[in-house]
C-alpha cells in the first residue's frame, strides 16, 4: 500500500512540478550546446484573415470590432470575418453595420466547429487567426504572431490567454487567474523544447494551407486542429506577446460548467489522437503530450482520490509510517482550505492564493464529471453558453 501511495503521489507531482522542471533542465542543457534562435519580424507582413466566431454576443460586438480596428497591422492586409450562425440577438445586424467586415450567418446553429469549417471556405489568405468574441487582443498581437511563420516548420501559433485582473476577485476569478498564469509558463517551456501541446481558441493562428476540416461533432476544435498539425511533423509555437484578455467566470458554478464540457472534449480528443501521436513517429511530441495531457486528464484526478483513501487507510490501520502520517495531515489541511474556499467562494479578497485549493479541486472534479458525460454521450458539440463577468 505504501508503494501504491508513493507511485500515485509521484505521478501527481511529476505532472505539475516534475515535468516542467525536467524540460527546463533539458532546455538549459541544449542551449549550452547550441544557440537558441529567436523568430525575427518579417519585412513583408502577409495577408491574414481574423475570424471571430460569435453566438449571441450582441452586447460585446461593438467593443470587439473596435478592438480589431486598433490592432497594429496594415489594414489592407487584414481581413475581418465574423460568424454569427444561430444567433437570435441580432448579432448579424450589428456586424453588417460595418461594410468592411464579412459576416457569415445562417439561422441554424450547428456548433462552433461546423461554423469554423464553413468560414474556412471563404478564407483565401496565407494565414488565418481565430479569436473569441468575448476577448480583447493587445495591439501588437498579430505582428508578434505572424513573425513565427517565417519558420516553415511552424504550422500554428498559440497566443496567451489572460484573465481580466480585478483588485479583488472571488474564488472563480482568483483560481482562474492563477491557473492560466501557471499554464502560460508551462506552455512557454513546451514551445522552447519542441512544440506547444495544443492551442486554445481565445487566440490561435494557422497556416491556411494546412487547415483540415474537422468532424462537426468535435468538442475541442482548436486543440484538435493544432495537434493534428503537430502529429504531421509540424510545430506549435507559443507567443506570450500576443494575448487575449477575457473576463473570469462570474461564479464557481459557471466555471465548473465550462470546465466539465472542456473535460468531455479532452476525453474525445484523447480517443481521436490515439492513432496519430505515438512514441515511434513523434517521440518528443508524444513525451510532451503524455506528460502534459494524458497524465493530467486521464490519471491525476483519480490518483488524487487514491492517495487520499490509501493514506487514510494506512493511518487508521496504524500501519502508516512517519511520511504517510504527515501526508494525511497535509491533505487534511489542503482540503479544509479548499472547503473554506468553496464556502466563501463569492467573497472577494486580495489574497488570491486562498482560493487556489478550491479551484484545484473543482478543476479535477470537472475532469471526472466530463469523462462521465463523454462516455454517456451527453456532451453535444453545440455547447450551452457560459456566463462571463462584464
Amino acid at each position: 500500500m505504501n508503494l501504491a501511495i508513493l507511485v500515485s503521489l509521484g505521478i501527481i507531482l511529476y505532472s505539475f512540478i516534475g515535468y516542467p522542471f525536467l524540460i527546463w533542465i533539458w532546455i538549459q542543457l541544449r542551449n549550452s550546446l547550441q544557440k537558441a534562435s529567436t523568430p525575427q519580424p518579417s519585412p513583408i507582413l502577409p495577408s491574414i484573415t481574423l475570424v471571430v466566431p460569435c453566438y449571441n454576443e450582441a452586447p460585446l460586438l461593438e467593443k470587439k470590432i473596435a478592438n480589431c480596428r486598433e490592432l497594429d497591422y496594415p489594414k489592407d492586409s487584414l481581413n475581418l470575418l465574423f460568424i454569427t450562425d444561430g444567433s437570435t440577438d441580432n448579432s448579424q445586424e450589428i456586424v453588417k453595420r460595418h461594410p468592411d467586415i464579412t459576416c457569415l450567418h445562417q439561422p441554424l446553429r450547428k456548433g462552433k466547429t461546423a461554423a469554423e469549417n464553413r468560414a474556412m471556405e471563404s478564407v483565401t489568405t496565407e494565414l488565418v487567426i481565430f479569436s473569441d468574441a468575448n476577448t480583447l487582443l493587445n495591439a501588437a498581437a498579430l505582428q508578434n504572431i505572424v513573425r513565427h511563420f517565417s519558420d516553415s516548420r511552424i504550422a500554428c501559433v498559440a497566443g496567451e490567454k489572460r484573465i481580466q485582473q480585478h483588485q479583488k476577485d472571488n474564488a472563480s476569478g482568483s483560481g482562474e487567474q492563477l491557473y492560466w498564469q501557471y499554464e502560460s509558463w508551462v506552455k512557454q517551456l513546451d514551445a522552447r523544447l519542441y512544440s506547444c501541446v495544443g492551442a486554445a481558441g481565445e487566440l490561435v493562428a494557422f497556416r491556411t494551407s494546412l487547415y483540415q476540416a474537422l468532424p462537426p461533432d468535435c468538442l475541442l476544435d482548436d486543440f484538435m486542429q493544432s495537434m493534428q498539425m503537430a502529429a504531421r511533423g509540424y510545430r506549435i509555437a507559443y507567443e506570450a506577446g500576443a494575448f487575449a484578455t477575457e473576463p473570469a467566470s462570474p461564479t464557481l458554478e459557471e466555471e465548473l460548467k465550462r470546465k466539465t464540457r472542456i473535460a468531455a472534449g479532452a476525453w474525445q480528443s484523447m480517443q481521436r489522437l490515439r492513432p496519430l501521436i505515438n512514441p515511434i513517429r513523434t517521440p518528443v511530441l508524444f513525451f510532451q503530450y503524455f506528460s502534459r495531457r494524458i497524465l493530467r486528464w486521464a490519471f491525476v484526478p483519480y490518483l488524487l482520490i487514491a492517495v487520499a483513501i490509501l493514506s487514510v487507510c494506512e493511518t487508521l490501520l496504524d500501519k502508516g509510517n512517519f511520511f504517510v502520517r504527515w501526508l494525511v495531515l497535509a491533505q487534511c489541511l489542503f482540503y479544509i482550505v479548499a472547503v473554506l474556499g468553496y464556502l466563501f467562494r463569492n467573497r472577494s479578497t486580495h489574497r488570491k492564493w486562498l482560493f487556489a485549493p478550491c479551484y484545484f479541486c473543482i478543476m479535477h472534479y470537472a475532469m471526472i464529471a466530463g469523462a462521465y458525460r463523454y462516455l454517456k454521450g451527453e456532451q453535444s458539440a453545440i455547447w450551452e453558453k457560459a456566463d462571463r463577468k462584464r
